[in-house]
Parts: C-alpha cells; sequence; structure tokens
C-alpha cells in the first residue's frame, strides 16, 4: 500500500520561506529608514533584500506599508525588552525610571534600530506600540498610586515622549556624549516634573 505524503510538511517550509522573506525585506527597510532613504524605489529595497520584486507584492502592498512595519518591528523589540525588564517592579516611578534609561541607553548601543525609530519621531507619540503606550501606562499608574503629583497624564506623556526623543537625537548627533550621563540626567529631571520629591 503507497503511503500518502505528509500533509503537513510542505506548508511548514512554505510558511519558513515566507517568513524568511518578509524578515529580509524587513531588515533592508530598517537599514534605508535608518539612512533616511524613504524615497528608496522598491526595486532597490527589493535588491538589498535579495529578494524578487513578485515576492514584495505577496507581503506588502506598498512601500509605505513595509516602511510602517520595519518601525512597528523595531518598537515590538524595544518594548518587549522593557516588559521583560519592569514586569516585577511594583512601584510605577521605578518602571517609569528603569523604561526611561533603558531607552536612552538603546539609542548607543543599538544605533541603527534607533535610527530607525528617530526617522519616525512625530509618529511615536501616537503609535499603539513600543515606548509611548509603555510611558502611559507607567505614567497613569503613578498619578492613581499618588507616586506622580502631575494630574494630566497627556501632558506628562508628550513631556515624556518628546524628551526620549530628542535624547536619542543627541545622543546620535554626539557620539561622545556619555549617554548614560545624560539619561539619567534626563530621567532624573522626568521624575521630578513628575512630582518625585529630590530625596
Amino acid at each position: 500500500m503507497t503511503q500518502a505524503p505528509a500533509a503537513s510538511a510542505e506548508p511548514t517550509r512554505t510558511h519558513r520561506r515566507k517568513a524568511q522573506t518578509r524578515a529580509a525585506l524587513v531588515r533592508a527597510a530598517q537599514s534605508f529608514l535608518a539612512q533616511g532613504r524613504t524615497n528608496t524605489p522598491v526595486l532597490e529595497i527589493t535588491q538589498a533584500a535579495d529578494v524578487g520584486i513578485g515576492s514584495f507584492y505577496n507581503h506588502f502592498e506598498s512601500k509605505e506599508q513595509l516602511f510602517e512595519a520595519a518601525v512597528e518591528h523595531v518598537m515590538d523589540l524595544l518594548g518587549a525588552v522593557l516588559d521583560e525588564l519592569t514586569t516585577d517592579v511594583d512601584d510605577p516611578a521605578v518602571a517609569f525610571a528603569t523604561s526611561f534609561r533603558l531607552t536612552g541607553r538603546f539609542h548607543r548601543r543599538e544605533p541603527q534600530l534607533s535610527k530607525v525609530i528617530l526617522h519616525s519621531a512625530l509618529d511615536i507619540l501616537g503609535a499603539q506600540k513600543g515606548l509611548a503606550p509603555r510611558v502611559r501606562r507607567d505614567i497613569q499608574a503613578g498619578v492613581e498610586s499618588g507616586r506622580f503629583t502631575m494630574t494630566d497624564v497627556d501632558v506628562a506623556v508628550a513631556c515624556a515622549v518628546g524628551a526620549a526623543t530628542f535624547l536619542g537625537q543627541l545622543i546620535q548627533a554626539e557620539p561622545d556624549r556619555d549617554d548614560a550621563e545624560a539619561t539619567d540626567h534626563a530621567t532624573e529631571a522626568l521624575l521630578r516634573m513628575l512630582g518625585v520629591s529630590a530625596d
């Protein structure tokens, strides 16, 4: 009796190939975003990813959709790291400070990924992933617990996200600047703004 071929083997290989192609396109897009080259033609992106142009349209409807996915991917990575390192922190002020200090250091440790985020700085405040929703969560928790005295959460989030963005640009623009020291000074200033005492 002839045995039927395994039905699950081919879809698994196909799925893996599709995932590899998508990842290659996202990496290529991140590289162009980091260089500020958003006008790059789709053909050049596919050549950098070493995939056919037809493969591009199997995954994305447009170059803009690819660039959105590239930024989202970096936001997801950063967000996952921040969540992992603050998940057991009970004090919202400590959680906020930890996340901000890690984000500031991220710009020097991962310069290309940092440039991807900074290139899309104007979209960060309203983003549903990455930095802004976590900043909002931590500030809201701080207000509700009485740890923060600044009660206008929207203004506080705008100040914190703006500070994180411009701090990243400063760190990128001044490679000799001590990123840890600059980040810690900014963190202290934000905590004071939120109502944490100097002590």
